[in-house]
């Protein structure tokens, strides 16, 4: 295969999978202060995204997909509020257990990792051209 053809397609599958961890940021974030809704239900539990290594049979090129969206499983905060719906016997209701500082951090670089494959992707293009332009 074509060796700027090759960057393209691991590029474009870095993309995409940056793409998918950029929406599950943002479900996260949307989801950070939600509470359960009645006693003894949980509140949104945070997502999380892996990827894997991809070999492409035909190619032998290595790109990136998107392995699983699993749920992240630790413990939900308590937060004291006697008169929340959901609240228990104690007056505690379950918080979301999304931190939303880790993740505009984790938002922050899955945007600069699209970018890098972004660029990547366009210097291949630029390549591309001027080899079709030397060789006119």
């Amino acid at each position: 295969m074509d060796p700027l053809k090759s960057i393209l397609h691991i590029s474009a599958s870095g993309m995409l999978a940056q793409g998918e961890r950029l929406k599950v940021v943002s479900e996260n974030v949307a989801n950070a202060s939600s509470t359960a809704m009645s006693p003894g239900e949980d509140p949104y539990r945070r997502k999380t995204i892996t990827f894997e290594e991809m070999i492409d049979q035909e190619t032998g090129i290595s790109t990136v997909r998107v392995a699983s969206i699993d749920r992240d499983d630790t413990d939900f905060s308590l937060r004291h509020e006697p008169s929340h719906p959901a609240a228990d016997e104690k007056g505690f209701v379950k918080v979301s257990n999304v931190s939303a500082v880790m993740e505009m951090a984790n938002m922050r670089e899955a945007a600069r990792s699209y970018e890098a494959n972004l660029n990547m992707f366009e210097a291949a293009r630029r390549m591309r051209s001027q080899m079709i332009d030397l060789l006119k």
